[in-house]
């Protein structure tokens, strides 16, 4: 392929990272060889998707299975319980009100990251004596799954009775089900629009490098849904993003266990117009390290996260397609909002901390920040309302 003007750009924001350890190196190698030796197993080239769920998810090495940190000042990013426990507070309130419509229940959250918004959930829960039965965690890294017992045992000891780790989706479930960034690490499928048709891409090597190629023939399920999305709007030449059936997937079995209640999911996307929208031919797909972003998940396997946005209207049609209620949707602004985010910043009296308050709730809410980019999506059964989380402003009409 040859360079462009896009290819030196990313080649430039590359040479500005900071560069990894010596252990650090050594890690992401190992990973490589393993990849290398299951993209010579299938014949010289693997799925994109194949390849995002090793770099993140292969046992010992991948970035959320190895022990580097990943979240907070230390780590490569921050999400918004490690921002502000403001966030994790209104998400208990907002969860008082559903338990409560579901005359009591459990919590399950689904990667619980640090373990701080299990902990904060539960410290404001218990204010409001609003208490779950339960609060269970899936957690698929056993160094994540430490830290988040550590997290629990240092801040609230007196509740870590109350929390469970799971090691597999539970068989029925009530109460409420939380999934904060949680899609946007599910590995995706990459296409290419081209002469009409869609094109998989996948990850191969060649000359000592990991390097993008087309694969001999797309899946179905790929080429059928990008035909589906090229007919609703005109794609042009060359325009490459991304479909997360593994989101949808995931979702279908939630709906399988889920007897009675909500999920809420908690991300950042557009719904589907605004997703495949021609000018955004480049897709969605984003890397962090070490607070730094860029778009190439071929670098560094092993020590960057590899993200993609999600389209929200797969999610809210594949829960309808499940026999779940689509019960709201509203971007992070209007839900905390909703959900007492300024009641609870206003009980702030010391100025110092008046002043971190500010600059917290400024990420939280402005949409240049995290306010309009990310999203909150509620799906349900039996259950009839989403609650205050999105009584300023329900935008499903969007979807």
């Amino acid at each position: 392929m040859s360079d462009s003007p896009d290819l030196r750009k990313v080649a430039s924001s590359l040479r500005e990272l900071p560069p990894p350890s010596a252990d650090e190196a050594a890690h992401s190698t190992a990973l490589i060889r393993y990849i290398r030796q299951e993209i010579s197993a299938a014949g010289g080239a693997i799925s994109f998707a194949r390849y995002m769920e090793l770099a993140l998810y292969a046992p010992g090495l991948g970035y959320y299975s190895a022990g580097a940190r990943k979240f907070g000042a230390d780590g490569d990013f921050v999400t918004a319980p490690e921002l502000s426990p403001l966030f994790s507070r209104c998400v208990a309130r907002h969860c008082a009100g559903l338990l409560a419509a579901l005359d009591g229940g459990q919590l399950l959250e689904f990667g619980a990251g640090s373990g701080a918004m299990a902990a904060d959930i539960l410290l404001e829960l218990e204010r409001l004596q609003a208490l779950p039965s339960a609060y269970s965690i899936l957690e698929v890294s056993a160094e994540l799954r430490a830290r988040q017992q550590a997290t629990l045992a240092a801040r609230a000891p007196h509740l870590l009775a109350r929390v469970q780790w799971l090691e597999a989706l539970p068989d029925q479930f009530t109460g409420v089900v939380l999934g904060n960034e949680v899609l946007d690490a599910m590995p995706v499928q990459r296409f290419r629009w081209q002469g009409g048709v869609a094109h998989e891409l996948g990850v191969a090597w060649e000359n000592d490098a990991l390097v993008w190629t087309e694969l001999p023939a797309c899946s179905p399920r790929l080429a059928a849904r990008v035909q589906e999305i090229a007919a609703n709007g005109e794609l042009p030449e060359g325009y490459e993003s991304e479909v997360n059936f593994a989101a949808e997937d995931w979702l279908r079995s939630v709906a399988d266990w889920l007897r009675r209640g909500v999920v809420l999911l908690f991300d950042y996307g557009f719904p589907r117009h605004e997703y495949y929208h021609p000018q955004r031919s480049g897709g969605t797909l984003m890397c962090h390290y070490r607070h730094r972003s860029h778009p190439e998940p071929l670098f560094w396997p092993g020590l960057q996260d590899i993200t993609a946005h999600v389209d929200f209207t797969a999610m809210a049609g594949t829960a309808a397609e499940a026999g779940l209620d689509v019960l709201g949707f509203a971007n992070q602004a209007n839900y905390l909002i909703g959900s007492g985010l300024l009641e609870l910043a206003q009980e702030v009296r010391d100025v110092r901390e008046q002043l971190a308050v500010a600059a917290q709730l400024k990420r939280l809410m402005l949409p240049g920040e995290m306010g309009e980019l990310f999203k909150v999506l509620a799906l349900g059964r039996g259950v009839a309302d989403a609650g205050a989380g999105f009584a300023v402003r329900d935008e499903r009409g969007r979807l």
